[in-house]
């Protein structure tokens, strides 16, 4: 069995984005989302893994957690360390 990155996707209050995918990077989320339907039964459309993958993507990221710590010490009300935009 292989070890997949993102595992059962949560159901959650969703906001409202639209994003343009190149058609190559869709296919490939197209695929990854019938590989995970494989190994969790969950049946997903591929628009939902995107979210998911954003947030491992940022969670894994070093620097920009290590910035992201810098913007929190340095100021508490900082767009980056708010969670607001």
């Amino acid at each position: 069995m292989t070890k997949l990155k993102l595992g059962a996707i949560p159901d959650d209050k969703p906001v409202k984005l639209t994003v343009e995918l190149p058609a190559d990077v869709h296919r490939d989320l197209a695929a990854y989302a019938e590989v995970l339907a494989r190994e969790t039964g969950q049946s997903l459309e591929p628009a939902k893994l995107i979210a998911p993958m954003l947030a491992r993507f940022m969670a894994t990221d070093r620097g920009f957690a290590k910035l992201r710590k810098g913007c929190r010490s340095a100021s508490p009300r900082s767009a980056l360390g708010s969670g607001t935009a």
